[in-house]
């Protein structure tokens, strides 16, 4: 659940380079995340944050960026071949402003290179003086979100194409199982200008009103394997001093028996907690709606096994979430370098049985931690502790730690539109599908479907290569202008499709034993470049040139600047990215006027 930053109202998206026309320079390895030195150069990310700033108030008239506003760098990405970025948060008059964040690209030698923003324009607003008081805007935010109001803050909102003074209220003990909203109203007028909530579900409201209606009964079978090869060898019963690495055993619920390393404390006493990987840990909510990880009980085992596969123990749905979460961490960090959910080599966290008969899953960015529900035990009858499921929510936690994609809007039952919302989404299915193929469990095989596990009557929740066969979400194949205000997992179809076109092509094929059927919006042939391709350049575009705001036409021109950095703007890659977006018609051509 969010803490300062919410979703917002979309704006357009500046990009200073034409859009069929995008340069770049050749890949040379593996993408470095934050807090880099930059040896080639004699620089550090300290002088990179220092020049990046520099140049935004320098190319004011490109940047946005004005007297008054500040820039708190939240991001520092060096590229082997070169280029340096520095994702920043914006403030005003010291007021945090939403809908502000931009990227500065700069060369290898610091030069000013261009900028993706999120607003089109200056974020200073036409007072900064409120006619409320923060007392009456908490009180107004208790009433529209029903629950307990925190403290308001003024901030700038400027997520709809103009910057206002207004107020921004935390809200918790609501009515949602979910947990907590943020309202902000208007500290002139006093409207409510967002009331949202915080968490990133994976089972939409609508969708669970559909399945109600639909009377499906969703209990998802379980799978059972021989125990796998151990990660990591300890030798720790040998050992004198704890803690100590181990390697256990667990029976999952939906992954047969999988090998977890874990942290011996004494003699004959194991913490399922990870210290491998930065001390990731799974925990028990005990049926409450914790938000603080803290309060979650340990899971402790005195034999190093965990779990039996069915629900009468508690462990057996840890054993699917740590399994899940530690693949996930596992695909970011061999795949891209990526250590840890926001690339800060911090734990990754979970914890199992949240509140009590919750019917879902989900990242919550306030306790920085997954929540997995047991179910309803009337539709939803097992945890919903699925690979693909945990693949797909703590990706959430990836777009949370970088462009930070927001929905256009919320409505009141929760339901998210908007295209930003709809390509947060679609990153989610594909690296969450992406989680499925570096884990390669044979109990679990992997494929580009999302949510198969679930026991739905169709199989799946949603598929990358032909979306609209998901009939529950009505996910859509291709782009059109209604596309900017569809539901989010709805609209999540079409950079989907593009992705899938581009990894694997058009047409008929089968790929580990699944059967796919791409189609083409223009008829077209797409011959895709491979899978490992194009999810590099999809996370690529994502942490070097996405922004709050990104809409699918953005996302293009994003993933085309990302190629050509990669693989070269003359290279297939480049030339596959631009034909698999209009496959799914986005085209240059047809980009809304507001945001070319």
């Amino acid at each position: 659940m969010r803490g300062p930053h919410i979703r917002g109202l979309a704006v357009a998206v500046a990009v200073t380079t034409a859009a069929t026309g995008l340069a770049g320079t050749a890949f040379a390895g593996p993408a470095t995340g934050t807090d880099h030195a930059v040896a080639a150069t004699g620089t550090t990310a300290a002088s990179v944050v220092t020049a990046a700033r520099a140049a935004a108030f320098a190319h004011a008239a490109a940047t946005g960026v004005v007297q008054g506003d500040g820039l708190r760098a939240k991001d520092v990405m060096i590229d082997p071949e070169g280029a340096r970025h520095v994702r920043f948060i914006r403030t005003h008059q010291g007021m945090p402003v939403l809908g502000g964040d931009l990227v500065v690209h700069l060369s290898r030698h610091l030069a000013y290179t261009g900028v993706t923003r999120a607003a089109d324009h200056s974020v200073e607003p036409a007072t900064t003086r409120p006619e409320l008081t923060a007392a009456e805007a908490e009180t107004k935010a208790a009433a529209v979100a029903q629950g307990d109001a925190g403290t308001a803050h003024l901030v700038v909102d400027a997520r709809d194409g103009r910057a206002a003074l207004a107020y921004q209220v935390p809200v918790s003990d609501t009515a949602e199982a979910t947990g907590t909203r943020t309202v902000v109203i208007d500290a002139v007028t006093g409207e409510i200008r967002s009331n949202t909530p915080d968490s990133d579900e994976f089972l939409s409201p609508e969708l669970l009103d559909t399945l109600r209606e639909r009377g499906e009964t969703l209990n998802p079978a379980t799978g059972t394997a021989t125990r796998a090869t151990v990660l990591t060898a300890a030798g720790a019963t040998r050992a004198a001093h704890y803690p100590v690495t181990a390697s256990g055993t667990g029976t999952s619920l939906f992954v047969g028996k999988v090998p977890l390393t874990t942290t011996q404390t004494a003699r004959t006493s194991y913490l399922l907690k990870d210290p491998t990987r930065w001390g990731t840990e799974t925990r028990d909510a005990k049926g409450q709606e914790l938000e603080s990880f803290a309060r979650g009980k340990a899971f402790t085992s005195t034999t190093d096994k965990w779990g039996n596969g069915t629900v009468s123990q508690r462990d057996s749905a840890a054993v699917d979430a740590q399994y899940g979460i530690t693949k996930t961490l596992d695909f970011y960090k061999k795949t891209f370098g990526r250590k840890g959910i926001a690339n800060d080599g911090k734990a990754a966290r979970g914890m199992v049985h949240f509140g009590k008969k919750v019917a879902n899953a989900f990242w919550d960015s306030t306790c920085d931690c997954m929540l997995y529900g047991d179910g309803d035990g009337d539709m939803f009858k097992k945890p919903l502790v699925v690979l693909d499921v945990t693949g797909h929510e703590l990706t959430h936690g990836v777009v949370d730690a970088t462009a930070e994609l927001e929905p256009t809007r919320v409505d009141a039952d929760g339901n998210q539109y908007g295209e930003a919302g709809s390509l947060n989404e679609s990153l989610a299915d594909i690296f969450g599908s992406n989680v499925e193929f570096s884990a390669n469990n044979a109990k679990n095989p992997p494929n580009y479907l999302i949510g198969e596990k679930l026991g739905l009557a169709q199989k799946f929740l949603r598929r990358l290569d032909h979306p609209s066969l998901d009939k529950l979400e009505g996910t859509i194949d291709y782009w059109s202008p209604q596309t900017y205000d569809a539901e989010v997992h709805a609209g999540s179809g079409v950079s989907s499709h593009a992705y899938y076109l581009l990894a694997e092509g058009s047409g008929r094929k089968t790929i580990g034993g699944f059967a796919y059927d791409s189609p083409t919006y223009d008829g077209s042939t797409v011959t895709g470049i491979g899978r490992a391709k194009a999810t590099a350049i999809f996370y690529r575009a994502l942490t070097r040139y996405m922004v709050s705001t990104t809409d699918f036409h953005d996302a293009r021109l994003a993933t085309l600047k990302a190629a050509a950095d990669l693989y070269g703007a003359n290279s297939t890659a480049y030339q596959t990215v631009d034909q698999a977006w209009a496959a799914v018609n986005v085209t240059v051509a047809n980009t809304p006027a507001a945001r070319r």
